[in-house]
């Protein structure tokens, strides 16, 4: 089978890449150039951007494939780019197409923890709503060339992904405070906030699932996340213990909280329901989440980024730990309001992947489009 990733070379796709590659694929990846990876077998790399039709059009000019798996890029152009080139379309989306919180489609209680493949979407577009929509927009272009019999799509939304080389990890805000000594840890409303994530590694091997059962997975939308999901402050027990580390918590509001650090930026819980994937395609974590995070906090401390490089710009997190030793003593001494006046350095921080505006435009720290228009 003659594959084509677009992507390739980020936490996912280096291990689906290899894996195709074990079964007798002929694999060529696409992707901008920005990062190279080593892959089990020499292969050929097309460097191309490919956010952009005048881009991706001559770089396949003369070119099929039985599949493309696209897991980077803009979706939509990506999957109009390819008619009459592949059979099958297999593409990643994400969490920021479900209806907002307050949405009156959830019912009285607002959303739930817990969200379905088929829970309500953005499928209008407000006041706030252009880039999520966008996503909406994206997910129903794909289908409907499926249904149009252009190729065979299935689509798999990403949980927040983390391991080696995932970008702008916020794991790397607890390894490196713990690598800088740091023994106060800051929980914002206790640190109970549960968010969708998946392990690189199992997020891959969902993607080679898919690969392997195509009657099953076409036409179909799947959510993809670990078995198991952890609060924050699971997660900063279980970085410490992988790291030798010991916290001394301190418990805020995550008004002041949301000022210290990107952990707390979001204060709503989002997670994915998995039972369609488990149960169709018989998804199993290959790695116990509570292994994982552990095994990503070892590999953060070893092979973090620099400080101040493009990750740490990516997360927006300013590090300032004497505005945070300032907010800590002043909440106890004088309370929430004396620690609200404490000022923390404005840090711009953007979406992990590229969204240029002009073809071989570089990350920059200011986004304003989504992910997958």
């Amino acid at each position: 089978m003659r594959v084509l990733v677009i992507g390739g070379t980020g936490p996912t796709g280096p291990q689906l890449v290899n894996a195709l590659l074990a079964r007798g694929n002929e694999v060529i990846i696409l992707h901008g150039g920005f990062h190279e990876v080593q892959f089990d077998q020499e292969i050929e790399h097309i460097h191309t951007d490919p956010h952009f039709a005048e881009t991706l059009m001559p770089a396949l000019e003369g070119r099929t494939f039985d599949l493309v798996v696209a897991t980077y890029g803009r979706i939509k152009v990506i999957a109009e780019v390819l008619r009459g080139k592949t059979g099958r379309l297999v593409t990643v989306s994400g969490a920021g197409l479900y209806a907002a919180p307050t949405d009156q489609r959830w019912g009285p209680l607002g959303r739930p923890v817990m969200v379905r493949e088929d829970s309500p979407l953005r499928d209008t577009e407000g006041p706030n709503d252009k880039l999520f929509h966008k996503i909406y927009l994206t997910e129903r272009t794909v289908m409907a060339m499926h249904e149009a019999g252009e190729f065979s799509a299935t689509i798999l939304r990403y949980p927040i992904i983390y391991g080696p080389n995932a970008p702008a990890s916020v794991d790397w805000c607890i390894v490196r405070r713990i690598l800088d000594k740091r023994r106060c840890f800051i929980l914002g409303d206790g640190g109970l906030q549960v968010s969708r994530r998946g392990f690189s590694v199992n997020v891959a091997h969902c993607l080679q699932l898919i690969v392997d059962q195509p009657q099953v997975s076409s036409g179909q939308i799947y959510h993809v996340a670990d078995d198991d999901q952890y609060t924050l402050r699971q997660r900063a027990e279980l970085i410490a213990r992988a790291l030798g580390h010991q916290w001394e918590y301190v418990n805020l509001p995550h008004s002041l909280a949301c000022c210290v650090s990107p952990l707390w930026k979001e204060s709503e819980h989002l997670a994915f329901d998995t039972t369609k994937i488990r149960g169709e395609l018989g998804y199993r974590d290959l790695v116990p989440a509570g292994e994982a995070v552990m095994q990503s906090a070892v590999w953060l401390a070893e092979h973090g980024p620099k400080r101040a490089a493009e990750m740490e710009k990516q997360l927006g997190d300013p590090f300032a730990y004497e505005a945070e030793d300032a907010v800590v003593q002043l909440s106890a001494s004088q309370g929430l309001v004396a620690a609200a006046a404490v000022q923390f350095p404005e840090i711009g921080g953007g979406h992990m992947y590229r969204h240029p505006r002009k073809p071989g435009e570089a990350w920059s720290p200011q986004v304003e489009k989504g992910p997958s228009e």
